[in-house]
């Protein structure tokens, strides 16, 4: 699929991948439709888009909401006549281990860390999929659905709720491309592993090379990186059913 012109929803679009991917997309001529819940800086991924040679457009949109959903990818239909791509970047983390004892003292994951992660990162991804490749059903549009995964779906300390939501998404990759292929509809995935982006700002400084150490490149991801491996994707029409894994050779 040649890019220019092609309309691509990318949701968790205000920022970090996403915002990454928009640009990236943007200056191969695509029209983006950024989707997130801050506004501030979907307009600012909006301007980067617009300023790197592509059209954009920003939606406000919680993924876990299905009727939020439904109404965005109406909107975006009507906005730009078409839609022929997706890429569920969205999602959150709420790391903690199942169980912990610590000095005596037990404590566990809530429910509410757990269903989270797993209504967003999961359930959003289901939802998006869903009503994307409807309106590209109805519309006769052809493209492709991106699902980001991650190294972690084979198992991350501490991210039980996260690597299941993972581990699912890569396995609804499989099942989505092969519903959807007689509609001329590709679905895969990329799995990155750690990536240098806003999220980990916070890590203290040994912790963060603790992680970096255990990499065989011995460096983070960069965004463009995974932009990159999006527009592969888009772009090579014989692209389906697999997951794409870009973590600079870790296995956790």
């Amino acid at each position: 699929m040649q890019l220019k012109d092609k309309v691509i929803i990318i949701t968790g679009g205000g920022q970090g991948l996403g915002r990454a991917m928009g640009e990236y997309l943007a200056a191969k001529g695509a029209k983006l439709a950024l989707v997130d819940l801050n506004r501030e800086r979907l307009d600012e991924a909006v301007t980067a888009c617009k300023a790197a040679g592509g059209d954009a457009r920003a939606y406000i949109c919680n993924v876990a909401n299905e009727e939020q959903v439904v109404h965005m990818v109406e909107q975006v239909a009507g906005d730009f006549g078409a839609i022929h791509g997706l890429v569920n970047n969205a999602g959150i983390i709420r790391d903690g281990l199942t169980i912990k004892v610590k000095d005596g003292e037990m404590s566990k994951m809530s429910l509410a860390q757990w269903q989270s992660v797993i209504d967003v990162n999961l359930t959003g991804v289901f939802l998006c999929t869903r009503e994307v490749a409807a309106k590209m059903i109805e519309q006769k549009s052809q493209g492709a659905i991106i699902n980001i995964s991650s190294v972690s779906r084979a198992g991350n300390l501490g991210q039980a709720n996260y690597s299941a939501a993972k581990a699912g998404v890569a396995a609804d990759t499989v099942v989505w491309a092969k519903e959807l292929a007689r509609y001329g509809i590709r679905v895969a995935g990329v799995a990155p592993g750690f990536i240098a982006t806003e999220i980990l700002d916070a890590m203290k400084p040994e912790a963060l090379e603790k992680m970096t150490s255990g990499i065989p490149l011995k460096r983070l991801g960069r965004p463009d990186e995974i932009a990159h491996s999006v527009a592969y994707i888009l772009e090579n029409d014989y692209y389906t059913g697999r997951i794409l894994e870009l973590d600079g050779g870790l296995r956790l």
